[in-house]
């Protein structure tokens, strides 16, 4: 991980120097190297954060809903089918607020990657999201969503089940809801996937998240028929929060330590604890038929580029 790296760099160069560089051959190496890094990092920032958003480290949606609301009750099954592991759902009060936390959750070992299925949803899970969400609105709770997963399961499985139909009908489903609902974007936000989760009345994402209809090895794929050119793809897709925030297409972002989330995830928690009380106090003075006018009108405006 080149972040990471230059960190390390940085710090073993600095002590070097403090020693008064006796060592000189071994801090002339490590300065070769950091200057090799941060002109690569320069060159493609983008690519940087799909690593970051990546790192097998990073907190996942249950991380932070353990710090965020303690009490956090899970809810499970979607009543039709089962219950999917990638998708996790729940009430809980973050501070003395209650709250529906709905997340993508991947695993951590190889064990909890086969539960989660790698965070990467089946039709029930959307089902189940779309229950719990609507379980929300009977009781006036606001709804925070965080989405981390690669994309929708594509397997024949899904498929038989009406992937397509369960995420749909989420995107339908979600813009009618007379709620205050906040996406939050923690890692990877991948597709239609990631989108299901995403109809919200302010979107806050990570700041070394990504957000983009398609991976960047995807993109390449098809654009460049070359998988491994991943890192000019992610370039032009414009998918890091900066870029997506210039775009008007996310609302906040939510700082992280310089070497990615995975540094601090208590740090990085109290960060979205702060970021979503002061979004959910400013949705909280809106009635319901203004809730889903404002959602609607905010994704009108997407794509607009051209004024009269």
């Amino acid at each position: 991980m080149s972040t990471v790296r230059i960190e390390e760099l940085e710090r073993e160069i600095a002590a070097l120097q403090a020693d008064g560089g006796t060592d000189r051959n071994r801090l002339a190496i490590l300065q070769a190297e950091l200057g090799q890094l941060k002109a690569l990092a320069a060159a493609s920032p983008a690519w940087q954060r799909v690593k970051l958003a990546r790192h097998p480290k990073r907190p996942h949606a249950l991380d932070y809903i353990q710090r965020l609301t303690p009490d956090f009750t899970e809810i499970h099954g979607d009543r039709c089918f089962g219950d999917d592991a990638a998708i996790v759902c729940g009430f809980g009060h973050m501070d003395s607020r209650p709250v529906m936390l709905i997340g993508q959750q991947k695993g951590r070992d190889t064990k909890q990657k086969l539960l989660r299925n790698f965070g990467m949803p089946k039709p029930e899970g959307y089902r189940k999201a779309m229950r719990a969400m609507e379980m929300a609105a009977k009781f006036d709770r606001p709804i925070v969503t965080m989405l981390d997963t690669p994309g929708a399961y594509p397997g024949i499985d899904a498929e038989e089940r009406g992937q397509a139909e369960a995420i749909a009908w989420n995107l339908r489903e979600m813009a009618r809801l007379g709620t205050p609902i906040v996406v939050v974007v923690i890692g990877e936000g991948g597709s239609g996937g990631a989108l299901a989760l995403g109809i919200g009345n302010r979107v806050l994402m990570l700041e070394n998240a990504i957000y983009s209809v398609i991976s960047p090895e995807s993109c390449a794929a098809i654009i460049y028929r070359d998988a491994s050119k991943g890192e000019l793809a992610a370039n032009a897709l414009k998918l890091t929060a900066p870029d997506l925030s210039k775009l008007g297409l996310i609302d906040e972002i939510v700082p992280e330590p310089p070497g990615g989330a995975q540094e601090d995830a208590d740090l990085v928690a109290g960060n979205l604890r702060v970021a979503l009380h002061k979004t959910l106090d400013g949705l909280a003075l809106l009635m319901p038929a203004q809730l889903v006018e404002d959602r609607y009108e905010r994704f009108r405006r997407m794509g607009n580029f051209f004024k009269e």
